[in-house]
């Protein structure tokens, strides 16, 4: 009976998420296919549902927080290719092939993904967003369905997590900052896609070259069951670079978090390159499944509650990070070991 519960809430979920999304794909000349063949699988491919999990057969398991780092060469599928302003304020991006920001982004605007503050939207505080105790949710009376182009009230709600205003902090509180209304969008009938004009006065928009991280929550686990040792991603946040009001670099900041069982209806639907075959992509979701990505450590659940880089710095920190992973496969090892 858990069981069957279990599976019809992932098909229910899966169900409101999988309606209206498909990725990019290329829309040429009628009577043209750009290929050999119409590529289907990806943008048609449903998500394969996780292994139902018992806390009864979870004999041991170990929360751990980490950072894909965008800078490292490995893990550039995620990073490009790249998306733009253009100078008239439009939102460039590739037609069939987008970035994993440019795929969150895209979502966020529509409604499809609902982000969780990285702070207590009253407090500003930046302790508990990976806990997801703050979703942006919109309800807007006039517009049943909101999203960023027919609801000025789901503006105003996501502005602040996807770009910013400048302002004087001294003069302007955060909490009353506003999107600003003199923006517009843009109908492209070439390829049938809307296009949002930013105004370019005071307003940033965080682009794809502008994210250097995405930190990971997991939860690492052996199931006694199937006797193996499993990982799950609960949740995603993209990072940018923190600066002072001189424009220097003082750190990271979080800028929302996802939770990752819904991203997958999204990601499932988007090509990753292979740099070796064209034939042979996979999806977002089939990227972070099979691990296709370099990270490491910056926190595993402990008495103190402490990352990292409060008890170790630099070159120390990674091998701290390295020293966790080596632990939890030595704990699978011995669980061999006869």
């Amino acid at each position: 009976m858990k069981r069957l519960i279990f599976s019809l809430v992932m098909l229910s979920v899966g169900a409101s998420y999988g309606q209206n999304i498909r990725g990019p794909i290329a829309s040429p000349a009628p009577g043209v296919l750009d290929g050999v063949y119409v590529k289907e699988h990806i943008p048609t491919k449903k998500v394969v549902p996780y292994e139902y999990v018992r806390e009864a057969d979870v004999t041991w398991s170990k929360r751990v927080w980490s950072v894909i780092d965008l800078r490292e060469k490995f893990n550039h599928p995620l990073y490009y290719p790249l998306d733009d302003i253009n100078v008239l304020g439009a939102w460039n991006k590739n037609t069939t092939r987008w970035s994993l920001w440019t795929i969150i982004r895209y979502h966020v605007l529509w409604g499809d993904l609902t982000i969780y503050s990285p702070y207590d939207p009253e407090w500003q505080d930046y302790k508990d967003g990976d806990q997801f105790k703050y979703p942006i949710i919109v309800k807007d009376p006039l517009v049943p369905v909101p999203n960023y182009y027919n609801s000025d009230v789901f503006k105003q709600a996501v502005f602040l997590y996807i770009g910013s205003i400048y302002r004087d902090p001294a003069a302007v509180p955060l909490k009353s900052w506003q999107y600003p209304a003199d923006d517009s969008v843009i109908y492209d009938p070439a390829t049938g896609n809307y296009d949002a004009v930013y105004p370019p006065d005071d307003t940033t928009w965080y682009n794809s070259d502008e994210i250097v991280q995405y930190r990971l929550k997991e939860d690492w686990f052996f199931d006694k069951e199937r006797s193996v040792m499993d990982r799950r991603i609960i949740g995603i946040a993209p990072v940018i670079y923190e600066r002072d009001d001189a424009g220097n670099i003082i750190g990271f900041e979080e800028l929302f978090w996802l939770y990752f069982p819904e991203c997958r209806y999204v990601f499932q639907n988007f090509f990753v390159q292979n740099r070796n075959n064209d034939s042979q992509r996979m999806s977002f979701d089939d990227l972070f499944w099979k691990r296709m990505f370099q990270s490491y450590i910056i926190k595993e659940s402990n008495l103190y509650d402490r990352d990292i880089d409060s008890y170790k710095a630099g070159v120390d920190a990674l091998l701290e990070s390295k020293k966790i992973k080596e632990k939890i496969f030595n704990f699978e090892h011995d669980l061999w070991s006869f």
